[in-house]
This record gives C-alpha cells, sequence and structure tokens, in this order.
C-alpha cells in the first residue's frame, strides 16, 4: 500500500468517528498498539525537539526502505507517533520525500491539538523527512 492509500485509509477512519472524544480515544488505542523502543534506543538523537512530552523516533534502512520505530511518555503524543510510524514506516526515502502532510488537515488533528502539541506534531514529521534525506544521501 502507498503511503497516499494509507494517508487516505486514516482520513477515512477518522470521518467515521462523530466527535473529537471519540478520535482522541482513537489516536490513545493507536498508541497502546505500538511496540515502542527500547531503553538504549531512547537517546538524545533519537528525541524530537519541541514536543511537550517526550517522543523518540528511531529509523533504520533496510532493503532500500525506511522503517520508523517511536516511543513516547504521553499517551497522546504516543499515538499521534503511532499514526505516523503506522504511514511511513515501510517505504522508499523517494516515497517519504515525495509524500505531504496533507491528511493532517484533512482530519482536523491540528485544529484539535493545543498550539505546544502542534508543534510536536511538526518536529515528529520533519524528523521523518529528516530521515529520508540522511538515509537518501547515505545510498
Amino acid at each position: 500500500m502507498t503511503i497516499k492509500e494509507k494517508q487516505q485509509e486514516i482520513v477515512e477512519e477518522f470521518a467515521f468517528l462523530d466527535d473529537w472524544e471519540q478520535k482522541y480515544e482513537y489516536i490513545i488505542d493507536l498508541g497502546k498498539e505500538l511496540k515502542g523502543l527500547p531503553d538504549e534506543k531512547k537517546t538524545d538523537s533519537n528525541l524530537i525537539k519541541g514536543c511537550q512530552s517526550k517522543v523518540w523516533i528511531d529509523a533504520e534502512f533496510s532493503d532500500g526502505k525506511l522503517f520508523f520505530n517511536a516511543d513516547s511518555d504521553g499517551i497522546l503524543p504516543k499515538g499521534i507517533v503511532s499514526l505516523l510510524v503506522s504511514i511511513y514506516s515501510g517505504h522508499s526515502t523517494q516515497e517519504i520525500l515525495d509524500s505531504d502532510f496533507q491528511f493532517i488537515s484533512d482530519i482536523g488533528l491540528q485544529e484539535f491539538l493545543s498550539p505546544s502539541r502542534a508543534n510536536g506534531l511538526m518536529a515528529m514529521t520533519k524528523q521523518i523527512k529528516f530521515y529520508a534525506v540522511a538515509y537518501q544521501l547515505k545510498k
């Protein structure tokens, strides 16, 4: 499944939820499914700067694709980063670089978040793109 198809699937899933309380619960449930990171991966180099909570994103490059894993000490940020990991993990660096984050606006996520959480979300998306650039340069 392409990144665009995954994003569209998320947009459709959110459309079925009636209000932000249900959407909030859905995001938290996504975080509960995230396998998390071992303590040795919770380093300053994997820590996302600009998040209200601690959020770590790690990436590994294998067979021409980037695979992300993440964790957070907050339930909502863990759900948000889980959403991003589910969309972008397992794709080529070029696919990630060619993608956009329009789905975030489409589901209304930025409007739902406080300004500091919205800043954290933007920092997470920038880190995903940064990993794609960094690993593309290593090729």
